[in-house]
Formats: structure tokens, sequence, C-alpha cells
């Protein structure tokens, strides 16, 4: 859980955002582009949300991907952290592999999405999503 806030080398507070990186079997990662009026609509990303205040992150994942995706997160795991400052924000990224849910995932915000294998055929990419893709490839490869 998050409860006291910290803050980026240059003052501003990090915002705590748990992210969900959906593995099919094949292998296949889901992506969800932002909707417009967000800050770099367009752009394809991993879907997942901020921290509420108390909630830990695998709580937010759950909630996060119930309300855009519809679907309830039935297996995740903590996979990697990442930190990324953004324009706007600074955020601390939770990156968890889901391999189980129950229900289609689909835009419930009126989001696209997309099945993809890395490396991924959609773009623009958020720059934040651009490392665990490398990070999935170089798994990938190393079971080869």
């Amino acid at each position: 859980m998050t409860d006291s806030k910290q803050f980026a080398p240059d003052g501003r507070p990090v915002t705590e955002v748990a992210v969900g990186v959906m593995v099919r079997p094949d292998g296949a990662v889901l992506l969800g582009q932002r909707p417009a009026g967000k800050p770099y609509a367009g752009y394809w990303e991993f879907p997942g949300g901020k921290l509420e205040a108390g909630e830990s992150v695998a709580a937010a994942l759950a909630r996060e991907l119930h309300e855009e995706l519809g679907v309830t997160v039935e297996r995740c795991a903590p996979w990697r952290v990442l930190e990324h400052d953004y324009p706007h924000a600074y955020v601390r990224l939770h990156f968890c592999k889901v391999t189980a849910w129950q229900g289609e995932p689909h835009g419930k915000e009126g989001q696209a999405l997309a099945w993809e294998h890395p490396p991924v055929s959609v773009e623009p990419l958020l720059p934040a999503a651009l490392p665990p893709l490398t990070w999935l490839a170089e798994e990938l490869a190393q079971r080869a």
C-alpha cells in the first residue's frame, strides 16, 4: 500500500500506477489506445491506472482492469517497477503480469484494444510502454 507521499527529484509528487501486462498463452499482450481528452491521446499503452489512497497495487490493478476492460483478474504477479518522467507527471509504474482473468477484454471507455506479439505493430507507443515490451521480448528469447 502507498500511504506516504513520495517526491520526484524535481519536487513533484510521484504518481503510483498499477499496470497490467495481460499475457495470453500464445504470448500476445493486450495494449489499449489512450482516448481523446487524456494526455498522449492516441498513444498505445498497457491498461491500468493510479492507485487510490491506501490501495495496494493488486487491488488497484483489479479495479482498473474491471473499469477499463470489464474483466475480473484471477491471477497476477508483480513483475517490474519503472519510474518515468512525463511532462505532465512523474510516475512510478508497478507492472504486473496478468495470466488469468474472467471475461473478454473490451474497451469500456471507448478505447481501441489490440492483442500484439512483441515486437508490436501498433503505434505510437507511450514511452513508458517500451521497456516492458523489451523485457517481454528478452524473456521470450531466453525460452527459445
